[in-house]
Parts: structure tokens; C-alpha cells; sequence
């Protein structure tokens, strides 16, 4: 097996920066207060490869681009890349071409699986790295991540890769999906198609590629947005994550919507918008608030993919029901049965969020859902 972790994997998120390409982001971002969770991520998949087969060794690069997830887990790690910028200290070193590169080595030493950590940037790079005939899998660290080709969570890929190396567990091809991030933050959101990669598929444990919105549920998604514009409360801030059904709230009670931010209203009017993390961490501590999201269609997330900005310091000060979830019941009944999920990267957080969640379907609608945590469970 080998392994590549993109250190500055996700930065962008808690910062509001829709996410992580490039040194002039990556440096705003730390800027910000962000930082990067690759590579702690990547220890807790690693650590379930070390539970399951003490002793293991994967192949991988130096540094912070491999080698430190591995020792730190408790694996042992052969190096097979050590590129300057995966030991220097700067945390905006690396770059796509050092990933790639990294991958190719891994692979040629010999890897049929790469495990990596990053988002949907990375997947394109070990995409271009690995060639055909390999499996990748992702272990999520990253702000977007569209593809299929991740875990559902960090223990989710050890459980995985575990079952992988025991030959439990098939491979499917995968679509790798990106989107333009200056794109994006102009308010276009169009993930576009760089790839076909084979992913090791486990019901549960791997996760769906993000499914659009298709036309004909329009006018079901304005119908759960009123439900949720008339659940708002006088004196509440409401976090108003990414999404379609949220963009349709924002549209409802008049105010601008930021696609793939956060912006914050209360009474009926724009308080903040595009907010960092830090930000909202001062928007609830100032009263009363709860985060108004949505599920991410045929993935089932409400939390940790694409709303890092979220994070387990805004939420779990939030009070009991921090949550106001807004969804159609199409995009539910997708889900064939599969629990809506929460990865906070706070495993305490997820677990207190784990049970049932009621999600407004409509102006006087609502349904009882479960949810799971799945780094809680491994799956």
C-alpha cells in the first residue's frame, strides 16, 4: 500500500476561502487562524491499519507528505520520494506536480493501492499520478470533495484499505470531479469531470459522488425552504451553510447568498456574509444560534464536506439542537435507507449529533432521520 498526504489539504475551508489551491490562498488562509488537518486525519485512518496488522509498512514520501502520518500511527514507512518541499517547514510548500510525483513513486515501488489525504485538488493529482490498473482511495481532508473516490471518513478508509489488503472487498471505477475555485467564488459552481479512477467500494464506507439538483425538484426545494424560512426564530442567528436549498432560504427572505460560504442572518436581514471560522466562533458567542444546512444529494452529509467554516468549535457551543436541516424528500428517498452523516473531525461532537434529526421537508412538513457518525463506527 502507499500513501501521500497533501499537508495543506483543506486550510481553505475554515477560513472561508471555498478552498485550498494555491500558495497566495494558502497563505490568506493561515492568515486567518486556519489550518490544515491532512495529516492528523490521515493518522486516524492509519491507526486502523495498525490495530488490524502491527508491523505493516506502506511505501510513501517524505516528510510531511507521508512519512510523519505513518511513524506518528505507528506503521512503519519506506520512503520512495523525498522531494525538497515535503521536509521543508513551510507549511505552503507542496504543490499538485509534488503530489503527482509522489504517487507515481509510490506506485512504482510497487503500491496497488494509494491512500491518500486531501480533497478534490489532490484527487486529480493522484489521478494523474497513478495511471491505470491502481486503486486510490481518498482519506477526506479536503474543503471540496465532489468525487467518488473518498472515504467517508478518516476510519472509514483504514477499515477499508484493511479490508482491501485482504482481498474482502472489490474495486469500481469512480469519477474524480473538481470545480474551478476562482469559479466559484464569483458565484459559478459547475464540477467538471478529470477522471476515472478504481476505488475500492464498500456500502456505508465509501462515499457517493455529490449528485446535482435535477430541474424537476425545484420547486420542492422552494417549497423546503419556505418550511424552513417559517421555523426561524425572532433573535437567532442562522448560519446559512452551502447548498442549493440554502441558496433558495437566502432567496426567500431577500439577502445575498454565498456560494460555498457561510453567511449569517437574523431577523429576516444579512448580518455577515462569506464568514471565516473565527467569525462565526464570535457570532455564537454573542447569542443565540443555530446552522441552518442541507444534505449534500447522494452523499448524505450534513456536516464536514464543503462547510469546514462549521467546524466543531462553532457548532458544539451552539446549544442541544444546533441544527435546522432544510431537504426535499427526493433527495432522502436517494438515499435507498443510508443514515445522514456528521464528521466534525470532533469525535465527542459527532457522537452527540448521532441519533435523529428532523429535517424540514416542507411549509408544514417534516421528516425524523437518522444520523451517524462515521468515524464514531468505522464505516
Amino acid at each position: 500500500m502507499g500513501l501521500v498526504v497533501n499537508p495543506v489539504a483543506g486550510i481553505g475551508g475554515p477560513a472561508g476561502l471555498k478552498g485550498s489551491d494555491g500558495p497566495a490562498v494558502q497563505r490568506l488562509a493561515r492568515e486567518r487562524g486556519a489550518r490544515a488537518r491532512a495529516e492528523e486525519r490521515a493518522v486516524r485512518a492509519l491507526e486502523r491499519l495498525v490495530a488490524a496488522r502491527p508491523g505493516a509498512v506502506v511505501v510513501t514520501a517524505g516528510g510531511r507528505m507521508g512519512e510523519r502520518a505513518a511513524l506518528t500511527a505507528g506503521l512503519g514507512a519506506e520512503v520512495v520520494w523525498d522531494g525538497p518541499s515535503a521536509t521543508t517547514g513551510a507549511e505552503g510548500a507542496t504543490t499538485g506536480a509534488d503530489t503527482t510525483a509522489a504517487v507515481r513513486a509510490v506506485v512504482a515501488a510497487g503500491a496497488d493501492l494509494v491512500l491518500f489525504a486531501g480533497g478534490d485538488g489532490t484527487a486529480r493529482d493522484v489521478c494523474t499520478g497513478a495511471g491505470a490498473g491502481v486503486a486510490v482511495l481518498g482519506i477526506p481532508a479536503g474543503v471540496k470533495m465532489y468525487s467518488g473516490c473518498f472515504a467517508v471518513s478518516p476510519a472509514a478508509a483504514g477499515a477499508l484499505a484493511v479490508a482491501w489488503l485482504g482481498g474482502e472487498v472489490a474495486t469500481e471505477e469512480r469519477e474524480v470531479l473538481d470545480v474551478d475555485e476562482d469559479q466559484v467564488r464569483t458565484g459559478r459552481v459547475e464540477p467538471r469531470l478529470h477522471g476515472l479512477v478504481r476505488v475500492p467500494v464498500l456500502a456505508g464506507r465509501t462515499q457517493a459522488r455529490k449528485a446535482p439538483t435535477p430541474t424537476s425538484e425545484r420547486a420542492a426545494v422552494g417549497a423546503a425552504a419556505h418550511g424552513a424560512v417559517q421555523a426561524m426564530q425572532p433573535d437567532v442567528s442562522y448560519l446559512l451553510g452551502p447548498g442549493g436549498t440554502t441558496a433558495q432560504v437566502a432567496r426567500l427572505l431577500g439577502v445575498p447568498f454565498t456560494p460555498l460560504g457561510v453567511d449569517v442572518v437574523r431577523d429576516g436581514s444579512l448580518v455577515l456574509a462569506d464568514a471565516s471560522e473565527e467569525q462565526l466562533r464570535a457570532v455564537v458567542a454573542g447569542g443565540p444560534a443555530r446552522a441552518v444546512v442541507t444534505v449534500i444529494g447522494g452523499q448524505g452529509f450534513l456536516l464536514g464536506r464543503g462547510n469546514q467554516q462549521l467546524s466543531a468549535a462553532v457548532v458544539a457551543v451552539m446549544g442541544p439542537d444546533p441544527l435546522l436541516v432544510v431537504a426535499t424528500e427526493d433527495k432522502l428517498t436517494a438515499l435507498h435507507g443510508r443514515p445522514l452523516l456528521v464528521d466534525t473531525g470532533d469525535a465527542d461532537l459527532d457522537a452527540r449529533l448521532a441519533g435523529h434529526v428532523r429535517v424540514i421537508t416542507g411549509p408544514s412538513t417534516t421528516s425524523l432521520y437518522p444520523v451517524h457518525a462515521p468515524e464514531n463506527e468505522g464505516a
